[in-house]
């Protein structure tokens, strides 16, 4: 006989979220160091890495969600001493280099079927590939710049000549691995010995079944609390795929099912949860960050309707470009566009929008300690708000001297 689904209340089941992404734990007072990035991925599991740089490439945000100001290098230094790698984990991100025996299920599918375009090089130009690869044997790391064919203008975003499709059908396979060049953020591949160490390298592959189970324990215990689709979205691992092993970690009681008063949702809780009385948290949360990158989850479990609008017409956004969530204690309260004008020295807030449940003076003080937290870690001396939205004339007022007013 199955036990009775665990009851939970809205507010219970948004802390149990927060604090299976480390919310529920202080920001570091002191020295930051790779101690507590490893922490933040236990937490959340890998990182997604977007290259938009308007205010900082996103996959520094979770960290500074989570660890306030810290040091920018984390990431980079551990990228080189091992730790992580790249892979299409969630979309790309940053993974966990002893992780990499759980994707090799995905590498080997890649190689036995192949995405369209990649089908269609691997028919066109017999041999092409095999050529790029020693290439990358020979040379690399390499970026596609240096194997680039292009004679045209690049294109649209996802214009990628033959070269670059190459190396992305390689790295999709596993064959290759990559990591990020500095000055540009272009990816620069390279072969995984070169990259991974051997003990994870060279550690058992699982069989598809136990690795799909782990990805799918990991996402759930990095979810916290979530429907069947919401933790089958972390790790992107097909829902028809995904919810047999689901129901393995039910019935193994890794998952608990579980009933959020007030939703029709089915949810689980993982077995290793924390429920706090209350979450303290304050954070400007990436768009890529797990607590609102399945935009079904943020909808039910913190009623907040979001979309990116840095592809819309500028014409058409609601909130403005670079738009960040902002978490207060256990609630998303706000949304808040940002850039970072570095040749002035100045963080921007074009604008700032309050959510309809929230007191915009309570937090506009929050707000605004937590840019004045933003800008100190960016090296940016100044703060300027615009005028859109009802939360920017309250944060202008709470970061008092510390402001320049647009006019």
């Amino acid at each position: 006989m199955s036990a009775e689904p665990v009851q939970l209340s809205p507010q219970q089941a948004r802390r149990i979220a927060l604090a299976a992404q480390g919310f529920a734990n202080p920001r570091p007072s002191g020295r930051t160091d790779r101690r507590h990035l490893r922490k933040v991925l236990d937490h959340v599991g890998l990182i997604q890495i977007d290259s938009v740089n308007v205010l900082v490439r996103s996959q520094e945000l979770p960290l500074f969600s989570r660890l306030g100001s810290h040091d920018r290098s984390l990431i980079p230094s551990a990228t080189k001493a091992g730790e992580l790698f790249e892979y299409w984990g969630h979309e790309a991100a940053h993974v966990r280099t002893e992780h990499h025996r759980l994707w090799r299920w995905k590498m080997e599918q890649s190689l036995s079927g192949p995405w369209r375009s990649a089908e269609e090089l691997l028919k066109k130009r017999r041999g092409y590939v095999e050529e790029v690869f020693q290439r990358v044997v020979a040379d690399g790391p390499v970026a596609a710049g240096d194997l680039s064919e292009r004679t045209e203008k690049k294109g649209s975003w996802w214009d990628w000549d033959h070269a670059k499709l190459a190396l992305e059908y390689l790295f999709m396979c596993g064959r290759v691995t990559a990591t990020r060049r500095p000055k540009d953020f272009a990816r620069l591949y390279d072969l995984p010995e070169r990259v991974i160490p051997a003990a994870h390298l060279n550690a058992s592959t699982p069989s598809v079944h136990d690795a799909q189970r782990e990805l799918l324990d990991i996402a759930g215990r990095s979810v916290g609390v979530g429907t069947a689709r919401d933790i089958a979205d972390y790790f992107r691992i097909k829902f028809a795929v995904a919810k047999p092993r689901i129901d393995e970690l039910v019935e193994s009681g890794r998952l608990l099912p579980a009933v959020v008063h007030g939703s029709k949702h089915k949810v689980f809780v993982h077995a290793d949860a924390r429920s706090p009385r209350s979450v303290d948290a304050r954070a400007l949360l990436s768009m890529f960050d797990p607590v609102v990158w399945f935009r079904p989850r943020a909808e039910w479990l913190f009623d907040f309707h979001y979309r990116i609008e840095i592809y819309t017409p500028e014409s058409r956004r609601k909130y403005g470009y670079y738009v960040l969530p902002f978490l207060l204690g256990d609630q998303l309260v706000a949304r808040v566009d940002l850039k970072a004008d570095r040749a002035n020295g100045t963080l921007l807030v074009p604008g700032a929008f309050t959510e309809h449940h929230a007191d915009p003076k309570v937090v506009a003080v929050a707000l605004a300690a937590e840019l004045r937290e933003m800008a100190t870690w960016l090296n940016l001396e100044n703060i300027r708000v615009g005028t859109k939205g009802d939360l920017s004339k309250p944060v202008r007022s709470a970061l008092s001297s510390r402001v320049i007013v647009e006019r």
